[in-house]
């Protein structure tokens, strides 16, 4: 388990203000225009976003929702992709209800980050 922020480098990672921590959880990327459905693997997560190892990328700035699955529960959240690494993964930015960021709070916690 990773402690404190992973500098993993990326074109965001100088406008990280949250850590983001090592993180292995199944993702459904939602894009809800064309109801397209992409399943890929959370790698890293933070408070406001996740990256999410896809083969199949979809266009930065595509609005969507994403649902992480891990043996804590689910998470689901409106989402926006910030960036994109063609056929290899996806950042998320999460704009999650208040119930969704307490269990994303908690999943954080025990990672030690809060």
């Amino acid at each position: 388990m990773t402690n404190g922020s992973a500098n993993l480098g990326g074109p965001y990672s100088e406008r990280r203000t949250d850590p983001r921590y090592t993180f292995i959880a199944t993702a459904e990327i939602i894009e809800p225009v064309s109801d397209t459905h992409i399943s890929g693997r959370v790698s890293e997560i933070s408070r406001k976003g996740c990256y999410v190892d896809l083969l199949n990328t979809l266009p930065k700035d595509t609005p969507i929702r994403v649902h992480i699955t891990t043996d804590r529960g689910s998470f689901e959240s409106e989402g926006l992709i910030i960036y994109v690494q063609d056929r290899m993964g996806v950042g998320v930015a999460f704009t999650p209800s208040q119930e969704q960021q307490a269990i994303l709070d908690a999943w954080l916690a025990e990672l030690g980050g809060g």
